[in-house]
């Protein structure tokens, strides 16, 4: 079992910048490949960025891409999200996950592939 947290959400302006992160419980946390997904009020939960094992490679939604950046500290067990140049569309609860497996962060996009899940941190982003 691999147990992961969130924290760093909040309310924000259009603008503005978040940083979330993600701590996993287990000193394994190296041999899985790391994801971020979103899922706003009424719609279904949205894949936003991934990370491979290493953190040699990663992947983005093109809806994220040039304002999200994913990195991970294999050392403290932490998966980060920074998020700049925030809109109001952004507005979503952000969830972590783990997937066991290898392979490029490119063929970690949808849920059904991630195997742990967090609880979620709120993103409310006001224009």
């Amino acid at each position: 079992q691999v147990q992961l947290v969130e924290s760093g959400g909040g309310l924000v302006q259009a603008g503005g910048s978040l940083r979330l992160s993600c701590a996993a419980s287990r000193r394994t946390f190296s041999t899985y490949a790391m994801g971020w997904f979103r899922q706003a009020p009424g719609k279904e939960r949205d894949f936003v960025a991934a990370i491979s094992k290493s953190g040699g490679n990663t992947y983005y939604a093109d809806s994220v891409k040039g304002r999200f950046t994913i990195s991970r500290d294999n050392t403290g067990n932490t998966v980060y999200l920074q998020i700049d140049s925030l809109k109001p569309e952004d507005t979503a609860v952000y969830y972590c996950a783990a997937a066991s497996g290898g392979g490029y962060a490119s063929t970690y996009y949808l849920p059904h592939q991630y195997d742990y899940w967090g609880q979620g941190t709120q993103v409310t982003v006001s224009s």
